[in-house]
């Protein structure tokens, strides 16, 4: 499987890269860069999140592993045979995906974890590459990542309206699928609950499996 097109060390948003070395200065053992996509490239199923969390994927390096949420975000990867393991500690874990992938709209962290429209437009092109490899799902937490999804895909924002367990199909026999994202807040509040995110991987494993 090819590797996607990814720079390591990308400086093109002068507010992420500002941003990045300041925290780098506060806490030196973080990641503090762009965060590379995990798990294989033309995978059946690639999740795309909003961007990293200071504490989490900017910490570790890798996506959603840290913060709060990568814990539901790998419990129902591993319980829908996605993971080797249910809970992502650290990049040297040992833990493996499985015709899985996980990637962010934006590979660095962003001020209030908002990133502007021209830092999720310059991050595109990373992701229009991993979209393209994608073999069946692709799924969408949140609604950033859903229309980063479309513009990385070349469809018209308002083909498709977000909204949780939403599906969508895609050319080629693929399918978008929405999520609110697993975050602290929206598990919180109540917006997302474990039994709706699960319905989700439900949704997904049943389009894998046609």
């Amino acid at each position: 499987m090819k590797k996607p097109v990814f720079d390591p060390n990308c400086n093109k948003c002068p507010r992420l890269v500002a941003l990045r070395s300041e925290v780098k200065e506060a806490y030196p053992a973080y990641h503090a860069a762009p965060v590379v996509p995990f798990g294989a490239t033309g995978s059946n199923l690639l999740i795309v999140g909003l961007a990293p969390g200071l504490h989490g994927a900017n910490a570790t390096g890798r996506p959603f592993t840290g913060d709060y949420a990568g814990l539901l975000l790998y419990k129902n990867l591993f319980e829908f045979g996605f993971s080797t393991k249910p809970e992502s500690i650290a990049r040297d874990d040992g833990l493996e995906l499985l015709e899985c992938a996980i990637t962010n709209a934006v590979k660095c962290l962003p001020p209030k974890n908002k990133p502007l429209g021209a830092e999720v437009a310059t991050c595109n092109k990373y992701l229009q590459v991993e979209l393209a490899q994608v073999q069946k799902v692709i799924l969408a937490l949140g609604h950033i990542a859903h229309n980063a999804v479309l513009r990385g895909l070349g469809v018209p924002l308002k083909t498709f309206k977000f909204g949780h367990n939403n599906v969508h199909a895609l050319s080629g026999n693929r399918h978008l699928v929405d999520s609110y994202h697993c975050s602290r807040y929206n598990m919180n509040t109540g917006r997302l609950t474990e039994a709706m995110f699960r319905n989700v991987f439900q949704c997904v494993a049943r389009l894998i499996d046609k």
